[in-house]
């Protein structure tokens, strides 16, 4: 699913960048929102591997078990360790493009004095 919400939410920014004023904070966040994707490819990629290889050990017939169970749990190991850095990898950049979406549309209306009219 996050495969698919990545373009889609690329694209919302893309157009929103069209409509508002052009500064490097707006940029940069365009910047880093397309640097999402490679993230979200690698991740479902993997996921897919780890789905794929699950099925295939799950109705594997108990005479096969010899050396490919060698093989198998460093296998399932590596993609285990894959996935959590790209996951942390993944998750890094979605704070990293949400901080900066903020600081873009905040930056002329944060005060460190509270406004009168706010009570």
């Amino acid at each position: 699913m996050s495969l698919i919400s990545v373009p889609l939410t690329t694209n919302a920014g893309e157009w929103l960048e069209r409509h508002v004023d052009s500064n490097a904070l707006v940029r940069r966040h365009t910047e880093l929102g397309d640097g999402l994707l490679p993230w979200a490819i690698v991740l479902f990629l993997l996921s897919t591997a780890v789905w794929w290889s699950y099925r295939r050990a799950v109705h594997r017939t108990p005479d096969v078990v010899g050396i490919t169970s060698k093989v198998a749990l460093p296998l399932r190991v590596t993609a285990a360790v894959l996935s959590l850095i790209v996951g942390v990898g993944a998750g890094v950049q979605v704070y990293r493009i949400g901080d900066s979406g903020a600081k873009a549309a905040w930056h002329d209306g944060y005060s460190a004095v509270a406004h009168p009219d706010h009570g």
